[in-house]
């Protein structure tokens, strides 16, 4: 994990990642954003998509590094061995990367949705979550409702369809 030293979600630990850059797969941005972090370099075609992750935002929404404010979010889970990985982890002008056992992840310094997704996550599951988040943003970082699903390796995750209610599961 990291903890965010600036932008969106500050005092926060997380995973590495942000915003797809133009014409970048998902696979590509989570590489590009996991070695821009912490240092890590994994090629895009190690990573394996785990989980996909729905956030709405119950107020005006957040704002993003980059001024623009999101009520909706859209999230992609990726995993990958260590051993696949090159380069040091080092500490970045964004992140401070450090080392947690399962049993003492700091959940009460994350995002609240973690509680909800990330145990299954390093259950070795592949989950697709529905996060509703109360207004007052990141600075209340609370969950009002939420769904996790677990899915099959065979089910296909794909990025939320624009005409269905955000937060409802299929």
């Amino acid at each position: 994990l990291g903890l965010k030293r600036r932008g969106f979600g500050a005092g926060n630990y997380n995973g590495f990642g942000g915003k797809l850059e133009k014409r970048e797969t998902m696979r590509e941005c989570a590489a590009r954003e996991t070695h821009e972090e912490c240092g890590l370099a994994f090629a895009p075609a190690r990573l394996r998509r785990r989980g996909l992750l729905h956030f709405h935002m119950l107020s005006d929404g957040m704002t993003l590094a980059d001024g623009l404010v999101a009520s909706r979010i859209h999230v992609d889970v990726f995993s990958c061995e260590l051993a696949e990985a090159s380069g040091a982890v080092v500490e970045t002008e964004e992140m401070a990367p450090r080392w947690f056992d399962v049993d003492a992840i700091p959940y009460a310094e994350m995002w609240h949705d973690d509680t909800f997704w990330l145990p299954r996550f390093l259950a070795g599951e592949r989950f697709e979550g529905w996060f509703d988040y109360s207004a007052g943003g990141e600075k209340k970082n609370l969950v009002l409702a939420h769904e996790v699903v677990p899915l099959p390796s065979s089910t296909p995750l794909k990025p939320p369809r624009a005409d269905r209610n955000f937060i409802s599961p299929p």
